[in-house]
């Protein structure tokens, strides 16, 4: 199927550059000028993914994303015209899947776009996993335990997996980062440390608390996810 984009963005000259980039990829696009508008068109549920600038006049990205993960999953990207730490950490801990800082190359924001679009695709044959009280589908984009679902962003998901892929490996955080953002992805300690943050609290939170540990200078592994 064709992936629908919703591009949030109040410079028009930014919105056309990359409407062009993303139908040339095969992408079908819907725009957004300011927070409310692409707001009320996220949550329509028709979108794969919302590229979304974090600095919008009046209501910005930031709030936007947190407005919408009240009650949807759908993949962000952010756009921030800032290469500040405290821009990306916020912007992840509010949900966001990745960022592209201003200015930028549309060949590496569809080559962002299409890794995170690829992640969310079903997959056959051993999309489900178990530990514990934990299960994990990715065939459904499904986290419960037990019986409480836990909502997770794409980049939680692509995370979860691979630590459950190997439960009682302890996986090297190059190795991690590879594995969930791509090679070659520069990706900072503190944005990987950000999306486990998140994930830890969303399982905590269902009554996991234990599943993921850190063996400091060593990794990241899966812990027992027993009941509680």
């Amino acid at each position: 199927m064709t992936p629908q984009i919703l591009i949030v963005d109040d410079d028009p000259q930014i919105r056309s550059v990359l409407r062009i980039a993303l139908r040339q990829a095969g992408m079908t696009v819907e725009e957004a000028g300011d927070g409310e508008e692409g707001l009320s068109k996220a949550r329509s549920g028709r979108f794969d993914l919302i590229v979304l600038d974090i600095g919008l006049p009046a209501r910005d990205g930031l709030e936007v994303c947190r407005a919408l993960r009240v009650s949807d999953q759908t993949p962000v990207l952010f756009l921030t015209a800032r290469d500040e730490e405290i821009d990306r950490i916020l912007g992840f801990e509010l949900g966001g899947d990745d960022y592209v800082t201003k200015p930028f190359s549309p060949r590496e924001l569809v080559a962002r776009i299409k890794a995170i679009l690829k992640r969310g695709v079903p997959q056959s044959a051993g999309s489900v996993q178990q530990r514990g009280v934990l299960r994990l589908d990715t065939a459904r984009h499904a986290c419960l335990v037990v019986e409480t679902s836990v909502p997770l962003t794409a980049r939680e998901m692509g995370i979860l997996a691979q630590l459950m892929a190997r439960p009682d490996q302890v996986i090297a955080r190059p190795a991690l980062v590879d594995a969930v953002y791509g090679l070659g992805m520069d990706v900072s300690d503190r944005t990987l440390d950000s999306h486990l943050r998140n994930l830890r609290a969303k399982l905590a939170k269902a009554g996991c608390a234990e599943a993921i540990e850190t063996v400091h200078g060593v990794g990241i592994r899966m812990g027992p996810c027993s009941p509680a």
